[in-house]
């Protein structure tokens, strides 16, 4: 009993030390530099693949853990950016959004329908919307209005240039799921047990 204990903790860690792993490989690619301070990376189709893949718990964890080495000083953000500085900056709101929207988009792929894989699909679709846009943009959105000053109307419409690059990263997310429901029909997307 206590080594299959043992084995799935196991397992959850590699998971959620892969998933970290994969947010700091997504940092390599270059950033697009935005005068408000925000850039676009890739690194936001991390968190919605952490949801939807690990479920809200490991999904939090992967990005807390990522995000506790960005804060050690490693240069894992887009453009080799770490430090504990970066979450003073007008982009901490998306930051420190990173692990909370993982675990939002988690538990929405729990309770939404699964079973064929273009269901599956379709539900990690919402739950990158809901949890890894919506959710994550209202994070970004506090940020820019407590650290960058910004009014709540300016850091809405500031905001928005993120969400077309966003809505494909829900779209390449979910085409990810989609493959792995194929390839892997017994997956616990979500978290779900199977």
């Amino acid at each position: 009993m206590s080594a299959a204990v043992s084995r799935k903790a196991s397992h959850s860690m590699a998971l959620v030390a892969l998933f970290a792993a994969l947010m700091a490989v997504m940092g390599l690619i270059p950033k697009i530099d935005l005068p408000l301070g925000v850039p676009i990376t890739l690194q936001s189709l991390g968190v919605m693949l952490a949801g939807c893949l690990l479920g809200a718990r490991r999904g939090f964890e992967a990005m807390a853990l990522f995000l506790l080495a960005v804060a050690a000083g490693l240069p894992l953000l887009a453009g080799g950016r770490g430090g504990i500085g970066v979450f003073m900056a007008p982009s901490a709101g998306y930051l420190v959004g990173y692990a909370f929207a993982a675990g939002v988009t988690g538990a929405l792929m729990r309770l939404l329908p699964q079973g064929r894989p273009l269901r599956t699909a379709a539900s990690a679709f919402v739950a990158s919307v809901l949890g890894g846009l919506v959710f994550l943009h209202a994070m970004g959105i506090a940020g820019l209005v407590l650290l960058a000053q910004l009014p709540l109307d300016k850091a809405v419409m500031a905001d928005l240039v993120f969400v077309p690059g966003d809505l494909i990263k829900c779209v390449l997310c979910a085409l990810v799921v989609h493959t792995v429901a194929k390839a892997m029909p017994l997956w616990a997307f979500g978290g779900r047990a199977q």
